[in-house]
């Protein structure tokens, strides 16, 4: 089941990339903090191709699949400040046009980095760790 979540996660970061330099381009710029200091076109083709990268290593990198969860889950960490943007800024962006649905939103980027880390490996020591033994 792990190994098919960090696919599903693998596959999910290369298309979240493929928006960002196409179909969604204009809308995540919208959602790029001005605290940033960077033209928001260069930070969304960048996200995107760092996403896309991330992806294909998370796919097929397997003897650097841990560090890889970890650059991913500090990825998402960072790009959660879009999300926090939207949600502060009202932005109506991919279909969440209301505060209560882009709050939801919200919930679901700690959702993606728990995800990352434990498709990856990173979590299963510490749950085994966490099992009695009996």
């Amino acid at each position: 089941m792990q190994n098919i979540m960090r696919i599903i996660m693998a596959l999910f970061m290369i298309y979240a990339g493929y928006t960002h330099l196409t179909i969604y381009r204009i809308e995540f710029q919208a959602l790029v903090p001005e605290w940033v200091g960077l033209e928001k076109d260069f930070v969304v083709v960048s996200s995107g191709i760092v996403e896309i990268l991330l992806g294909l290593a998370f796919l097929f990198w397997q003897k650097r699949r841990k560090q890889i969860g970890w650059a991913l889950a500090i990825f998402l960490i960072l790009v959660f400040f879009g999300n926090v943007n939207q949600y502060l800024r009202e932005i109506d962006a991919f279909g969440l046009t209301t505060d209560r649905v882009r709050l939801i939103r919200l919930w679901f980027q700690p959702i993606l980095v728990v995800w990352a880390l434990w498709s990856s490996g990173n979590l299963s020591r510490s749950i085994e760790a966490q099992k009695p033994n009996y």
